[in-house]
């Protein structure tokens, strides 16, 4: 059934028909512009080069994928980008993200890859919960307008501001093991119904967007990271404390 983890398989991709219906879920997942598609030869090489691609089905039907890129960090250490994740939005309210960055990590670390990171939207609570509390990701990083603006109506015609988050995979924080946040660590919050305010009032989602973009950007500046995110019934709050 459509909503529901019952019958669903996570499993790594290779055959050219599977990336075919990745490309596929990209169009109707974001509604992007053709142009901003990525191609079946993409994922081809992606699968050939050190990453990996993990598709998520109901039965034959594929519901979701993800994706992930090689990378090396200046020092030389290996790490995983998983730059694309989506789900149909009948599956959202059944895990299957979750499922795949697990998929993802245990991927990983049989290779000996502890880190892996990728972008988030910040306006989008949901993902934020997901990365900082069910996975255990941090952020110390935020990119302003990191991929222009997009033809997909999920963005709202506003700047693709980037948060991006960092799994340790093989900590103990990454196992569910953390420390609740100090009484006087930062906040940066958003109301609870910003996605409505982005489709209505595009204007005042903006405004929200650039006032909390330049809060990130000096909290990081100072030493901060994202350790938390706590849902209230009208906000969204990222908890911010000092990282070493």
């Amino acid at each position: 059934m459509a909503g529901s983890q019952a019958g669903i398989e996570i499993r790594q991709l290779f055959q050219l028909a599977d990336f075919e219906e990745v490309v596929v879920l990209q169009k109707v997942i974001w509604s992007f512009a053709d142009i901003e598609l990525l191609p079946l030869r993409f994922l081809v090489v992606v699968s050939k080069v050190g990453g990996h691609v993990f598709g998520a089905f109901d039965g034959p039907r594929m519901i979701g994928f993800c994706f992930a890129i090689p990378g090396i960090k200046p020092d030389g250490r290996p790490y995983l980008h998983s730059h694309m994740l989506g789900v149909l939005p009948e599956y959202r309210d059944a895990a299957v993200g979750r499922r795949l960055k697990l998929r993802q990590r245990d991927e990983a670390l049989a290779r000996g890859i502890q880190l892996i990171e990728w972008t988030f939207d910040p306006l989008e609570l949901k993902n934020a919960y997901l990365n900082i509390e069910k996975l255990g990701a941090i952020v110390r990083r935020y990119n302003e307008n990191q991929y222009g603006t997009t033809s997909s109506p999920l963005h709202g015609g506003l700047p693709t501001d980037r948060c991006i988050a960092e799994w340790w995979i093989a900590t103990p924080r990454a196992a569910g093991q953390r420390t609740p946040p100090a009484p006087d660590a930062g906040r940066i919050s958003y109301p609870a119904d910003i996605a409505h305010i982005r489709e209505h009032e595009p204007a005042r989602a903006r405004a929200i967007q650039k006032e909390n973009a330049a809060r990130f950007l000096d909290a990081f500046t100072h030493g901060l990271a994202v350790t938390g995110f706590q849902r209230t019934g009208t906000e969204g709050i990222y908890i911010l404390e000092p990282w070493q």
